[in-house]
């Protein structure tokens, strides 16, 4: 029987980031420095292949640092983390390696320097997210209020209007924060933005590439995970660009054939933190269902990449040390 033809768009650039690819990095040499285990306080980057794939050589993952013994290294996640558990681990002399992604901690510190120059902080971002639980906790309580949308900025009480700044989450909806953006200007002539985009290059060229290919495809599949809020932004991009059906898949088995059934063309991408082998995976699926043609929309390249922390590439220092 001939398998029925498909067009394949593939998004480029998809999956991994620099900052990604650094976080794992630095679970894997740790691992090598130190041996296992290894904690690591929260998923290092959220993707469950990743995550199990650490843990089988022997990384231990906990909520919290208060789950770690004193005498083994622990690895905060890509997100950052708030200043008070780097300041814990201190206390108790551990070991630790901060995977933050240095294009969060850029937004820690243009954070830090508005507060010294006495502004209060806006952050847009989603509540509950690590990344904002990170950011907003790099200030004491009270110095950044978060707005998740337009509808919030009407909302919000602050200090003193003439003294704002605001600062993003790294991995929103670029269009959705230019609307917030806008709002907090109208209602606040002089608040201060940051320097550069927030939102970094990753979640951005992402998000240009599925607008390329979306308008192209009947659907489109975000290889990711449902707690990626990048690959979540993927999924909204895809739909506001046109595209009729969008899905996101952790890997091939959540693939809902049925509801893709007679359909002639269907785009793929990936949030930052899916590895290329998933979307291999999803890609050879199509293959073994359809008659596929493949064609890549490149709308960008990447070369972007990160060192890890010196205490990983300097010889010694023994978490029992």
């Amino acid at each position: 029987m001939t398998k029925p033809e498909l067009k394949l768009y593939l998004a480029a650039p998809r999956g991994f980031c620099a900052g990604v690819d650094r976080a794992i990095k630095i679970v894997e040499m740790a691992l090598q420095k130190w041996g296992a285990p290894v904690f690591v306080r929260h998923e290092i980057v959220h993707n469950k292949f990743v995550v199990d794939s650490l843990r089988a050589q022997g990384a231990i993952f906990v909520q919290e640092l208060d789950e770690c013994p004193d005498d083994r290294p622990v690895i905060f996640s890509a997100h950052g983390v708030p200043k008070s558990v780097p300041n814990a681990a201190q206390a108790r002399n551990m070991i630790y390696v901060d995977a933050t992604c240095p294009l969060v901690s850029k937004v820690h510190i243009e954070a830090e320097r508005h507060s010294e120059n006495g502004l209060q902080m806006i952050m847009i971002g989603h509540a509950g997210h690590p990344e904002t639980i990170g950011t907003m906790g790099q200030l004491p309580h009270g110095e950044v209020l978060l707005v998740e949308s337009e509808a919030d900025v009407g909302s919000i009480a602050v200090r003193d209007p003439d003294r704002l700044a605001y600062i993003t989450q790294t991995t929103l909806s670029v269009d959705d924060t230019a609307g917030v953006v806008a709002a907090l200007q109208r209602r606040f002539p002089n608040i201060t933005g940051p320097h550069k985009e927030d939102i970094c290059y990753a979640t951005t060229n992402r998000q240009e590439a599925v607008k390329a290919i979306a308008p192209l495809c009947e659907a489109l599949l975000v290889v990711g995970a449902p707690n990626s809020s990048n690959s979540k932004r993927l999924v909204e991009v895809a739909s506001r660009a046109g595209c009729g059906y969008t899905q996101l898949v952790q890997r091939a088995t959540d693939i809902d054939w049925r509801a893709l059934d007679g359909t002639k063309t269907i785009g793929i991408t990936a949030g930052a933190s899916a590895p290329d082998v998933l979307i291999q995976e999803v890609i050879e699926a199509f293959s073994s269902h359809y008659s596929v043609t493949i064609e890549t929309v490149e709308t960008t390249k990447e070369n972007v990449s990160f060192k890890v922390p010196r205490i990983l590439r300097e010889v010694g220092a023994s978490p029992h040390d």
